[in-house]
């Protein structure tokens, strides 16, 4: 199978919807020979910050010396971004063979597999056929609905945080998304929460009694002497000084939640020294979050994209950036949008709104008028391309930084509306 083939075998999947049950995917993976019970998987579901956490928590495991497989989305500048054996993305080629796999088998069932669930399935596959110590793997969305989650038995189960998010699918209140989310926890299984709602505590806690699963929660007490910088951060830990190249000061949380699964995989057995902890989080690589692509002037991409994340990104250009910056944001018809005029508001020079690639946009005109409507020079455009070109330029007049906010389906086009890749 050629590559285009398996893209198109996934549009194909993709026409099918987002169907709620896991009947299709479990189907799908027992046909595959259960290739998710052959796995020590560490399971991240969350409102925020999982792909941070993947990225750290795989290069750690890989320091210490086993072959890691991780899985994310969505993917960024491609399918096969999904998908990393020892932080290397797979090829077009592997991919391909995986899908090549895959596509008769799912084919052959009565009702046939959504898009996600061919893609969920293939990296548990890729992960059996590469030989993986550990998978670390990342909800879609939720948790116990997401096609990821079939594993009787996680190595560990995290749950990042809890904030409102696809409020449609996973409920209006915290309690009602935490109850999503507690669906990854398995019977007599550790379970880490890095949240501090407390209406997600509880409903955590219960869900982690009744099922006899070890719960470990947030606590900072052994940070000290954090420093940021646009270099990345450093810090201490029980006296140990550490550093990770990754900017904003969300990251704080997303550390101090390493930390703390680090010592419970210890626990459970896994070899992980201190030097191979502070050499996986300092060879980290992880994009499109505070990710800062240019210095002069400065321009930094950060995927936030729901209301939590916004109030975070918000946090850190006020450190990083005490004037104003020149924003280019871009979000999905589905998230609490209108809310980020005050959470930015007095950060912006001026807003440039763009419509990303994808269905669920938000039309740029429509953004542009929420900002304006609060005293916000705002200015829309249609192609993505023309609000970069405008932005940027606008920026290098004004001697500001830029900021590129919202879906990461617009990752790709702004690095290449950039010149940072190939069209």
């Amino acid at each position: 199978m050629m590559y285009e083939e398996a893209l198109d075998y996934l549009k194909t999947a993709a026409s099918r919807g987002s169907v709620l049950g896991l009947e299709r995917i479990k189907e799908l993976l027992r046909l595959l020979g259960e290739p998710q019970e052959k796995l020590k998987i560490v399971h991240i579901s969350g409102t925020n910050g999982k792909g941070s956490f993947v990225a750290m928590l795989s290069s750690v495991l890989r320091s210490s010396g086993y072959r890691t497989g991780s899985f994310c989305s969505p993917a960024m500048t491609g399918v096969t971004d999904s998908y990393r054996i020892n932080g290397a993305e797979i090829s077009k080629e592997r991919f391909s063979k995986l899908i090549a796999t895959i596509k008769p088998i799912a084919e052959s069932m009565a009702e046939k597999p959504t898009e996600f669930e061919v893609i969920a399935a293939a990296a548990y596959l890729l992960f059996v056929e590469e030989g993986c110590d550990i998978a670390v793997v990342e909800c879609g969305m939720g948790g116990d609905g997401d096609a990821t989650n079939l594993m009787s038995a996680p190595l560990l189960s995290v749950i990042t945080n809890v904030a409102l998010d696809h409020c449609g699918f996973l409920g209006n209140t915290i309690a009602e998304i935490a109850g999503h989310k507690a669906g990854i926890i398995k019977r007599g299984c550790p379970v880490y929460f890095g949240g501090s709602d407390s209406d997600a505590l509880a409903v955590i806690s219960k869900h982690a009694e009744q099922l006899g699963a070890p719960l470990t929660l947030f606590d900072d007490s052994p940070l000290s002497d954090i420093k940021y910088s646009l270099d990345g951060i450093s810090f201490n830990w029980n006296g140990e000084r550490f550093s990770v190249p990754l900017c904003g000061t969300y990251q704080r949380d997303n550390i101090v939640n390493i930390m703390r699964c680090v010592d419970i995989l210890r626990n459970s057995g896994l070899m992980i020294s201190t030097d191979s902890l502070r050499r996986g989080l300092a060879e980290t690589v992880w994009k499109g979050r505070f990710e800062v692509m240019r210095r002069d002037p400065y321009i930094v991409f950060d995927g936030a994209h729901n209301p939590d994340g916004i109030a975070r990104a918000a946090e850190s250009i006020e450190m990083y950036f005490p004037d104003k910056v020149v924003l280019l944001i871009g979000v999905m018809a589905d998230k609490d949008y209108k809310l980020y005029t005050d959470m930015l508001g007095r950060f912006i020079d001026k807003v440039f709104t763009v419509t990303p690639d994808n269905p669920r946009a938000l039309d740029s005109a429509a953004l542009a008028d929420v900002f304006s409507e609060k005293g916000i020079p705002a200015e829309s455009f249609e192609k993505l391309p023309d609000g970069v070109s405008a932005a940027y330029s606008y920026a290098k007049e004004k001697g500001l930084p830029m900021m590129a906010l919202g879906s990461l389906y617009m990752y790709r086009e702004f690095k290449e509306a950039m010149g940072l890749i190939p069209g």
